[in-house]
């Protein structure tokens, strides 16, 4: 396990870990949200991030710093901690956005690591090279071999205490991905983040970014502290820490400010739009939508910064304790309903189901079917493919919703949307499963399915489904081969 990094708990692939900071001695619990300060422009004080908001760590920019002569030998004098005013921990960036955005910057990887550690940076970062998506392969190769020497620069680099990441790239290339994780964790770095997904962000793209999540992750140690760059809108938070995301950043709370604009867990309002606050958050209690409208430009955007803090720095907490209690898919589906995109997002994660299945509990409180999305969730995956686990005995099986009959030689319990289960199991999680009385088309057909898998490993056994009023979609999927009758209609056989 990674020295810096122990994992508490997990749920999905999120978790909650502590990563230790040695520099200055802190514990920052993940996941964790890093509000980002620029140098110049400091919207909220770091310290009030620290005594209002609970921040245990933030982020700044050490390539403005060190462009700018009077930021630079103020941070030099003073150190980070002591000139920004805060006890936590404290990442700084590289230039890397800014070469991104202009082409090219003025500093070397060595130089700008020195200068991280002078300043009195925690966790440095090299300069790597964040690489649009959607690019030709072969600048995207090219430049992930720039970024990967780099960090070979930044291995050698004599750092102390201060930790540095190993950012990992590859556009939207997701075997590109993987090979950077691979080679990101050969090198002994600490913290690994997933760059150049903003234009992502900002397309609501939230599938592709999964993709790209868990292709790094499946390159990268499953210890490894990620840290999604640039990710800083609530409404996101679940979804992407249910994909294994750590750390979270962004200036969203204060440039959203800037330009008027409230932010839920739901999306982005415009504050003109609103005539009331949908928060109770010590802003939004104190004033109305009509008297945020009606302050000053200036008292507005840091009013507005505020507020968007409060939800973002709620939200963290929110699936902190949804991974404590085991329902985080829970959360990400309730999440998934506010937004096309992030039903998206949501949906593409399920995809990923037996990539989940690793790291998911096996034992939770309770499992909520929610939707037909549900139906595809890691817990019934594990149960389908361990159906060759099930003993079979005899040769005529009962599969029931039902009561048992003695004129079988053994009888299962179906539990939609799992299939067949043993009945000293089925009061365990999670066939203990809350799930509606009005079950969708997709959590039966799941059902189904599971039979007809049990049916195939036992080609020799005649099964019976007694089922409680399926539909056509699933009968039809099981083999001609199984009798099936509906309980909750005129005895008999269906066919």
């Amino acid at each position: 396990m990674d020295p810096c990094f122990e994992i508490n708990s997990t749920d999905a692939a999120g978790r909650i870990g502590t990563l230790t900071v040695p520099r200055n001695g802190q514990e920052v619990t993940t996941p964790a949200l890093l509000p980002v300060i620029n140098p110049g422009i400091k919207t909220i004080p770091p310290s009030e991030m620290e005594s209002e908001f609970g921040a245990e760590i933030l982020i700044t920019n050490s390539y403005i710093i060190h462009s700018n002569e009077e930021l630079r030998e103020e941070a030099l004098e003073h150190g980070l901690h002591d000139w920004l005013d805060f006890t936590g921990a404290i990442m700084t960036d590289s230039g890397s956005f800014q070469l991104s955005e202009y082409g090219s910057i003025s500093v070397t990887t060595e130089e700008i690591l020195q200068f991280q550690h002078d300043i009195g940076t925690d966790i440095a970062t090299p300069i790597d090279i964040p690489t649009p998506p959607d690019v030709d392969r072969s600048r995207a190769e090219s430049e992930l071999q720039t970024t990967l020497d780099r960090l070979e620069i930044a291995e050698s680099f004599d750092t102390g205490e201060m930790l540095v990441t190993g950012p990992v790239q590859g556009s939207t290339y997701p075997d590109l991905r993987t090979k950077a994780g691979k080679r990101a964790k050969r090198f002994d770095l600490d913290v690994y983040p997933i760059g150049a997904v903003v234009p992502l962000l900002e397309e609501y793209r939230f599938a592709d970014i999964i993709d790209l999540v868990v292709a790094s992750k499946k390159g990268l140690q499953p210890d490894a502290p990620v840290h999604l760059f640039g990710a800083g809108h609530p409404m996101m938070f679940a979804l992407t820490a249910a994909a294994g995301c750590d750390l979270f950043d962004s200036a969203a709370y204060a440039l959203y400010a800037r330009d008027g604009r409230y932010l839920t867990v739901r999306g982005t309002k415009h504050l003109e739009d609103l005539r009331w606050l949908p928060c109770s958050c010590p802003v939004c209690t104190e004033y109305s939508a009509k008297e945020l409208q009606e302050t000053t430009e200036k008292r507005q955007e840091e009013l507005l910064a505020r507020h968007n803090l409060y939800v973002s720095f709620e939200e963290i907490d929110r699936v902190k304790q949804a991974i404590h209690q085991g329902n985080l898919l829970e959360l990400v589906e309730k999440r998934a309903r506010a937004h096309p995109a992030i039903l998206d997002g949501y949906r593409r994660l399920l995809d990923h189901a037996g990539w989940l299945e690793r790291s998911d509990p096996a034992t939770k409180e309770t499992f909520f079917y929610l939707s037909s999305d549900s139906a595809q969730r890691p817990e019934i995956y594990r149960h389908q493919e361990r159906l060759d686990r099930i003993s079979i005995t005899g040769t005529d099986v009962l599969l029931t919703e039902g009561e048992e009959h003695e004129r079988y030689d053994q009888c299962l319990q179906i539990k939609p949307p799992f299939g067949p289960v043993p009945k000293t199991l089925a009061q365990m999680y999670p066939f203990t499963a809350e799930v509606p009385d009005q079950l969708d088309q997709q959590g039966y057909d799941q059902t189904a399915q599971a039979v007809r898998e049990l049916a195939e490993q036992h080609s020799d056994v005649s099964f019976t489904v007694a089922h409680d009023n399926w539909p056509e979609s699933a009968l039809g999927i099981l083999p001609d081969s199984i009798d099936t009758y509906n309980l909750t209609g005129s005895v008999g056989s269906d066919r």
